[in-house]
């Protein structure tokens, strides 16, 4: 007899302060990218090269692996009109869906809302970091946020209340500048319970799980294994979120990036292999996105904020491959230095709501984007 269809679940991993897209993506051909880039710029012969013309980073391995096998979507500069180059706005859109307008809930936040209405489970969808992500916030949706699942996390572990209280104060910090302080204090009263009940419900995981899986020290793979303990444990998360950074390389990007990307491609690797393992791995997607890409000229050390960039999706369902155009790089064709989007943000998120989770996107996505199709039938 088959074994009941697993629900979707979506993992989604930011990559903090603005991925290089250049040097992850290298249209190692191009003349104006090597023109652009004397310090920086990586030859054909390091690139991992997956199509004609591109090659990813050195130290995407376990990406061009995956790749191989048809399980990774790229998504060429993806961006939005009118692109912000301030950290804070950037990942506001990218948070909240709305490019247009300051937006109070994040478009996870609606996905779970939509997923259980009534807020029944804590643990639908889980953070793994500090604070919580502007994208899972949204009235009455049902979210647990833990520093590190055997450190107990956000709002427990912490023995004073002094501590407490600057952790929260740490949050609406972040928020209220956007969306005001009524609303985010009147988020954490509600939700506060909810954060304790939902760590309540993960604290025996780890004694449960295991694996032979040994997994990286950079905090990004500390936090997929955790991703894993709590997926391979079946509570009932739909969705999981993580952060890796900073990827700011305003300077020393060459030593930096790479670290960064051989942590994130590593973790990865062991992320895969352990839900293989297990076999729980069939209804899980990665998303993997940064604010914006840099700069097309380098600095001489480094790359400075940019526009369009690349993100990622992973996973068995997805329909491996190169999606949107690669923006081109002729001096002429930039605005203001910087490389111009050729694919919504939006039309991925649409496409995981809607073929993946099974919901309506236009609930979630006030100004609906059409679907870019990655995802197996």
């Amino acid at each position: 007899m088959d074994e009941p269809k697993k629900d979707p679940v979506i993992v989604v991993l930011q990559l903090t302060g603005g991925n290089d897209y250049l040097n992850t993506v290298i249209p190692y051909e191009d003349a104006n990218y090597y023109d652009s880039r004397p310090s920086l710029s990586i030859t054909g012969d390091k690139a991992l090269k997956f199509v004609d013309g591109f090659g990813f980073h050195p130290e995407m391995q376990a990406i061009y692996d995956l790749y191989k096998q048809g399980q990774v979507a790229v998504f060429n500069g993806v961006g939005y009109e009118n692109p912000s180059r301030s950290h804070f706005r950037s990942m506001d859109i990218w948070h909240t869906a709305e490019p247009d307008k300051i937006e109070s809930e994040g478009w996870l936040g609606k996905t779970i809302r939509d997923i259980d209405p009534h807020g029944e489970n804590p643990v639908t969808a889980v953070n793994i970091g500090q604070g919580l992500p502007r994208a899972l916030t949204a009235q009455g949706a049902a979210v647990t946020s833990l520093a590190t699942l055997a450190g107990y996390g956000l709002l427990t572990g912490i023995e004073s209340d002094i501590e407490r209280s600057a952790m929260l104060d740490r949050f609406q910090n972040m928020y209220s500048p956007a969306i005001g302080r009524g609303v985010v204090m009147e988020y954490l009263s509600r939700t506060g319970t909810d954060l304790l009940n939902g760590i309540d419900m993960l604290n025996t995981i780890p004694e449960k799980y295991m694996s032979n899986v040994e997994y990286g020290q950079s905090t990004v793979a500390q936090n997929l294994r955790d991703i894993a303990m709590i997926h391979t444990a079946e509570v009932g998360t739909k969705i999981f979120y993580a952060e890796h950074g900073s990827f700011d390389t305003h300077g020393i990007q060459e030593i930096t990036h790479s670290k960064l990307w051989r942590e994130v491609s590593g973790a990865v690797a062991d992320f895969w292999e352990d839900l293989i393992d297990h076999n729980a791995h069939e209804n899980v997607i990665m998303l993997i996105f940064s604010e914006f890409g840099r700069r097309v000229r380098d600095n001489g050390s480094g790359t400075d904020h940019g526009a369009a960039g690349v993100a990622f999706a992973i996973g068995p369902a997805v329909v491996g491959g190169m999606y949107g155009e690669y923006p081109k790089t002729d001096p002429y064709a930039l605005i203001e230095g910087d490389l111009i989007s050729t694919l919504d943000f939006r039309a991925i998120y649409s496409e995981l709501l809607d073929s993946w989770m099974g919901l309506d996107s236009r609930n979630v996505i006030e100004n609906y984007v059409e679907t870019q199709k990655f995802i197996r039938a």
